[in-house]
Order: structure tokens, then sequence, then C-alpha cells
């Protein structure tokens, strides 16, 4: 049963994704059962995967037992199962939440919920290129419609922005691929990690091109500068859930840089993969400062969490360009803390807009809310947390990315990413003080928030106090992680045995 456990991440959410389309006039209490069931058992799956990985063994599950390099695998290491288990945290919290009633709003948002996280799963999960680009297209098409789940205008004008610009990644994704497997003759990453270190002279160039086509196509996916113009309005108009759940979008294509650069392009093969850290380094710190000025510009609540996703992006980035399992390590800590503190955020801005009324999430004067207090306590643990303040895991994880830079490193990113902290404890600060304390005048406006709303941002944004007690043993992990990425020949040697080559 433990060697079939990691198709289970990518067969659980397609039939979930099957049954509850076909069932897609059945009735809701039926629907959210099966989304809601389907997510917890992903949950579990994950943990046991997670389990399994940390043995320090790569293993990996053969599609109908074709073996690589030829046929597909689905492969688990220490990455791919902690990237699942943070999916599948932060899917529970979404999915609980929209059975409040946002999964009303429109038609099939569980079976597009479930299609979306395969996507996720399987990008994870797929070592090889070909079906990198198959699971990216799953979870976009999924995340096109969820986008316009429940309609309007602003979603619309975002959703066509959106649509064109990873259609456009997706076909330059395609040409790349082709490249390479024109080069190199495979599409196993593995394989061709070894085929790219003994490439001959002649074929070099289309490599080279292939692999800065893809570093653009990932850079488009992480929301990079100049690539990120897109996700600011999208976040901020999708539905809540759905906001909640994009915030493991942005780390797929960061993950992606990751596996794809250490693995295929290491130093050996033309300097790549030092080629990619240098543009990566300097265009983080660049996402970073403009990410920084959209917080101190936002007008809306959604807005502003919009723009935080995009500094916890620059920091993340940074994080790669560094070029050390130190850095790796800390950003792997860091990313645990952002997409489930963001995707808190993204929840708490929904409860916060149906309690102020027509006021909505804008950072303008409202009335009180009923429950004020404890949405006021919930944005400052949140608040606090994003802002990377003592004692919550963000002050950590911020702490681990300074501790990680050397010589001239530190000269650009200490200032840089307290400049930006600093910019976000006060967009926040004033934030809160204009949706709770300047909320004074009128009738207290809102009805009482259901508790599976209360249940999905308490759930999420518990992450910061707790990866604070977690620290040591979440910080040990994350570094063997690191270790692990720095040395692809344990993955190379488990999916190719017979294997002559020296990718590294």
């Amino acid at each position: 049963m433990m060697q079939h456990l990691i198709v289970f991440p990518v067969v659980l959410p397609l039939v979930a994704g099957i049954l509850l389309l076909y069932q897609r006039q059945g009735l809701v209490r039926y629907k959210r059962a099966v989304s809601v069931a389907a997510t917890v058992l992903l949950l579990l799956v994950a943990t046991g995967l997670l389990r399994q990985a940390a043995s320090d063994q790569v293993t990996y599950y053969a599609l109908g037992d074709w073996q690589a390099p030829f046929g597909i695998v689905l492969v688990l290491d220490r990455l791919s199962a902690l990237m699942l288990l943070v999916t599948a945290v932060l899917a529970v919290g979404a999915v609980v939440f929209a059975c409040a009633g946002d999964d009303e709003k429109g038609s099939n948002f569980h079976g597009l919920f479930q299609w979306q996280l395969l996507g996720i799963n399987g990008a994870f999960l797929t070592g090889d290129l070909f079906n990198l680009f198959v699971f990216f297209e799953v979870l976009l098409l999924a995340s096109y419609a969820l986008l316009l789940h429940g309609g309007g205008k602003a979603r619309i004008q975002a959703s066509v922005h959106y649509v064109v610009l990873n259609l456009a990644g997706s076909s330059l994704f395609l040409i790349a691929v082709g490249i390479l497997y024109g080069a190199t003759g495979t599409l196993n990453m593995a394989d061709m990690a070894i085929r790219v270190a003994e490439l001959p002279t002649e074929r070099e160039g289309l490599v080279t091109a292939g692999a800065l086509m893809l570093l653009v196509v990932f850079g488009l996916k992480a929301a990079i500068l100049p690539l990120y113009f897109w996700l600011p309005k999208a976040y901020a108009s999708a539905p809540a859930p759905v906001a909640a759940l994009f915030a493991i979008m942005t780390k797929v294509g960061i993950y992606a840089i990751l596996r794809v650069y250490s693995l295929l392009f290491g130093d050996t093969a033309g300097g790549l993969e030092a080629l990619e850290q240098s543009w990566v380094w300097w265009l983080s710190l660049a996402t970073l400062a403009a990410a920084g000025v959209g917080v101190m510009a936002a007008r809306d609540l959604r807005l502003l969490v919009a723009y935080l996703v995009l500094v916890s992006v620059g920091t993340l980035l940074a994080g790669i360009g560094m070029r050390s399992p130190q850095a790796v390590s800390a950003l792997l800590y860091y990313l645990i803390h952002t997409t489930l503190v963001t995707g808190g955020l993204f929840l708490l801005a929904e409860m916060i807009s149906l309690q102020r009324g027509k006021a909505g999430t804008r950072l303008v004067k409202g009335r009180p809310m009923v429950q004020g207090a404890g949405l006021a306590m919930l944005f400052f643990v949140g608040a606090i947390a994003v802002a990377g303040v003592p004692p919550f895991s963000g002050a950590i994880g911020k702490a681990l990315m300074l501790n990680a830079a050397e010589g001239t490193q530190r000269l650009w990113l200490w200032p840089l990413l307290l400049l930006t902290s600093l910019a976000s404890l006060i967009a926040l600060s004033r934030a809160g003080s204009t949706l709770f304390w300047r909320s004074h005048r009128g009738n207290i406006s809102g009805s009482p928030l259901a508790r599976r709303q209360w249940f999905g941002v308490i759930w999420l944004l518990s992450a910061a106090p707790l990866l604070v007690a977690l620290a040591g043993p979440v910080s040990s992990y994350t570094q063997a992680t690191a270790d692990q990425l720095a040395n692809p020949q344990v993955l190379i040697r488990t999916l190719l045995p017979n294997a002559t080559g020296d990718a590294q």
C-alpha cells in the first residue's frame, strides 16, 4: 500500500473532481461533504508522505510500471513532500471557509477546486518536463474558472489579463520543452540532467536558450518583476477561498525554479545555474522594492494582501539567488509561513468585508462591526506575522534569510528586506486603525459570521505561532531538504540506477 501512496495526491483530487462535476446539479450538502472529505484525506496522505520522505530516501512511482526514462514517473523527495503538505493544509482552510456560502455563488466550485489541487500536486511530484507542462495547464485551466466564480466586472477584467499572460507563458513553456527535447533527446528530468552534463559544444546554445525561456515561464508563474503586474488585481478580485488557494500558485513557480535548475543545469552545464541565480538575485531585489511601494500605495485590504504576496515572492527568490543550502533552507521555512498566513489574510479580508457592508475592504471609515473585537485580534496576529515582527514565525523566517546572506549580498538584502518589512508594518497599521479604531460612526453593521469562516481563518493563521513552537524540527527538515536538493545525484541514481553519466 505504501508504494502506491505517492500517486494518491494526484488520483484523489482527480476522482473527487470527476464525482463533483458529474453531480454538479446535486445537493450542496453532498458536494461539500465530498470536497471536504477528499481534502482532509489529502492532508492525511501528505502527512504520511512527509514522514516517508523524512528518511532521506528518494522514492518514485512508475505509472503502468514503465520505468524511467521512458515512462511517466512521480518522484517523492523532501522538497515535493513539503510542498504537498503545505498545499493540503492551505486547501483544508480554504475549502471549509468556502462551505459557509462562497461555493454557492457560482457553479462547479468544488469540482474545479479539486482539479486545481490535482494540477498543483502533479506539478510537485512529476519527474519529467513535459508532464510539468501538463500539470501547469491543468492547474491554470481550473484557476481560470475559479477566478471568475461568482462573476462581476472586476473579476472579468482581472481574468482577461491573467488568462492572456498565462497563455503566452504556456506557449513559451511548450517551445522551451521542444528545444530541450531536440537538444537532449529526452524529457525525463533525471535523464536530461545526465545528457546536459555531457552535451556536445554545438548544442550548448540550444540548451541555454531553452533554459532561459524556462526561467521566463517560471518567473511569470512566480510573479517576479517585470512579470508580476497581473497578480495584484487578479488576487484582489478573486473569491476569498480562491485567493487563499492562489497563495500557493506563486510557490509553484518558485518550486519549478528550484527543482529544474538545481537538477538540470548545474555548474558543469555551461554555468547555466549560476546565470539563472544571478538574474534571479537582481530581479528578486527589484521585486521586493516594487512590492514595498505597492504595499504602501494600496487603499484596499485585498489589494494590500496581494502586494504582501509579492513581498514574499521577492524574499523567496532572493533566497534562490544567494546560491547556498543555508539560503534554500531559510526560504523553505519562510515559504511555509508566508503561504499559510497570506492565505489566512485573504479569508480574513472577506470576513471583514461582510461585516462592513458597503465599505467592504476599502480602507475608509465605516460603521462598527458586530464581531469587530474577534476580527481585530485575528488581524493583529496576521499583520505582525506577515510583517515579520516577533514573536511569530515571520520574524524567524526573515531572520534566517538575513543570516543566510554573505558578503556583498548583505549590503543589498538587509536594507531592502528590512525596509519592505517596515513598509508592510506601516501599511498594515494604517489599515488596522482605519478598519477597527476609526469605525465609530453609525449603527453596528453586519451579521454574525459562520463558524466555518472562523475555522478557516484560525486554521491558517495558527501557523504563525505553531511554526515558532516547532521551529527546531521544521528548520532541521528544511536544512536537510536543502542539502538533498544540492545533491541531485541521489535522485538521479534512484530513477536511473544503471546510468553512467555524472550530472553534477
